[in-house]
């Protein structure tokens, strides 16, 4: 990384070997003239002067590239947090060399769309010694975040040179979408409802006698008397047996992320929190939710899906996986999409233009027209229309 205020050529001398600091460049325009001097004067201690400061500028340069010898950098693993929280990182630097380091410089070059890179200053690490550096970032936007290199810098012990090395550290923070605490939420909560009635439904027909029966089929141990039907077991003197026409509701609470479409940025980041926030809500009421996307499918489990959403974008593959052909949760910009849902399905659109939807939204599906007023929590609660 380039410091601001250097020129390209200082700055490749001082990652590749060292390069003069002020006092380094004023002390070798110092020798010069001083040999200079000698030159016109043949005089035997301006030489003597001139050697011993151009003997002490070799000396600054070794020394300062020994400085950052045998230092090694790591890490600890970082943590995954929510947007809004605080990132903590910790380096660790250790000397293994069996003299002490002393000042130098350490930047972590973290991703410029989280901070500017991060730096510190260092006295002294012992021999066989180590250094622990925390700090803390803020993190504004969920995503997974990569980065590699750390900078070490030091123009110890004469402060003559400047030398500047990399190593890698790879880093990946984890951070999580934002998850909005619903007190309640129609949508997942009248869902339920419908399954039930679903279900009792089902044991309604399961004990009916006449008009659901889907086939026959020859008796076997362990059927109900009930199910026999007599007049056919009459015609071919063997006893048949109705199967019966079982209607089942969807017994799973899928949550759909339409991110094989293109979307307007800040939509998409509500229509991740929303997700998020939905599945976790339906997990706490002990519902059995899985989340789905148009780049892994259908996954469940609490931290597979923080960190899916996570890394989640807009207008990903949506070639490998199709939508299941079971109820849903449908989060979507585009209304036309509603077409292809499932019966039973709902939806939750975060509209480019409110005032172009309307013909889009059919009678059949019931959902949620989200607004940027009043707030996605307050909204979330509201009953689908």
């Amino acid at each position: 990384m380039a410091r601001k205020g250097t020129f390209p050529l200082t700055d490749w001398l001082e990652t590749h070997w060292t390069s003069p600091a002020f006092s380094g460049w004023l002390l070798a325009i110092l020798a010069l003239c001083f040999f200079g001097a000698a030159t016109n004067t043949m005089a035997g201690w301006l030489y003597v002067l001139s050697g011993t400061i151009v003997a002490l500028l070799i000396l600054g340069a070794i020394l300062s590239v020994r400085s950052l010898s045998q230092i090694q950098v790591r890490r600890h693993p970082l943590n995954p947090v929510s947007a809004g929280d605080d990132l903590t990182i910790e380096v660790i630097i250790e000397n293994r060399s069996k003299s002490p380091k002393t000042l130098l410089q350490l930047w972590d070059l973290v991703p410029i769309v989280m901070d500017k890179p991060q730096n510190t200053a260092i006295e002294a690490i012992a021999p066989q010694g180590e250094h622990h550096w925390t700090y803390y970032l803020k993190t504004q936007q969920r995503g997974v975040y990569h980065w590699h290199e750390v900078e070490l810098r030091s123009g110890s012990p004469l402060g003559l040179f400047w030398c500047r090395r990399s190593q890698e550290v790879p880093a990946k923070a984890v951070v999580y979408p934002q998850i909005l605490p619903l007190n309640h939420c129609p949508m997942i909560d009248t869902i339920g409802q419908e399954e039930s009635d679903q279900k009792q439904s089902d044991r309604r027909f399961q004990g009916a006698n006449e008009g659901v029966t889907k086939g026959l089929r020859p008796y076997r141990y362990g059927d109900p008397m009930r199910m026999i039907h007599w007049r056919t077991s009459a015609k071919y003197d063997e006893f048949q047996v109705r199967e019966l026409e079982v209607i089942t509701g969807g017994e799973d609470i899928i949550i759909c992320l339409d991110s094989g479409s293109s979307w307007v940025d800040d939509n998409f980041e509500q229509a991740v929190i929303a997700a998020a926030s939905l599945y976790f809500y339906a997990s706490r009421a002990q519902l059995n939710v899985k989340l789905w996307t148009a780049k892994t499918g259908l996954i469940h489990g609490n931290r597979t899906v923080l960190e899916t959403l996570a890394a989640v974008s807009k207008e990903e593959d949506d070639h490998q996986y199709t939508l299941p052909k079971l109820p849903l949760i449908w989060i979507t910009e585009n209304p036309a999409t509603f077409d292809n849902l499932p019966l039973g399905s709902r939806w939750l659109l975060f509209p480019q233009d409110k005032d172009k939807i309307v013909s889009f939204l059919g009678q059949t599906l019931s959902g949620l027209v989200i607004s940027s007023e009043p707030s996605l929590q307050t909204q979330l609660q509201k009953i689908p229309q």
